[in-house]
């Protein structure tokens, strides 16, 4: 299997109300399988060490989220869309 070259597009990290932020992002040469974009990402916010919001998107799984531990599909439309909708999701559950 041929390494893909994977180019930075966003990282950051930040602390959020009692939790921290991680985002990042990457432009990828090929789709990672199933996905058909050009985007592999992981956006976590973990509060007392337990993930209470994460998206990712994974060889063989494809674009999903996880939410107060349960998995579910995203459709991953654009980057921006992307981190709006987590961000909502961040400020819901930190509610």
């Amino acid at each position: 299997m041929r390494h893909m070259r994977a180019h930075p597009i966003l990282h950051e990290k930040q602390t959020f109300g009692s939790g921290i932020v991680e985002i990042v992002v990457w432009q990828v040469a090929s789709p990672v399988p199933p996905a058909e974009h050009r985007f592999k990402y992981r956006l976590v916010y973990v509060v007392d060490g337990l993930r209470v919001v994460g998206y990712d998107n994974e060889r063989g799984k494809g674009d999903h989220k996880h939410i107060d531990g349960v998995e579910r599909p995203y459709e991953f439309t654009d980057a921006a869309t992307l981190l709006a909708d987590f961000w909502e999701d961040v400020k819901r559950a930190k509610r």
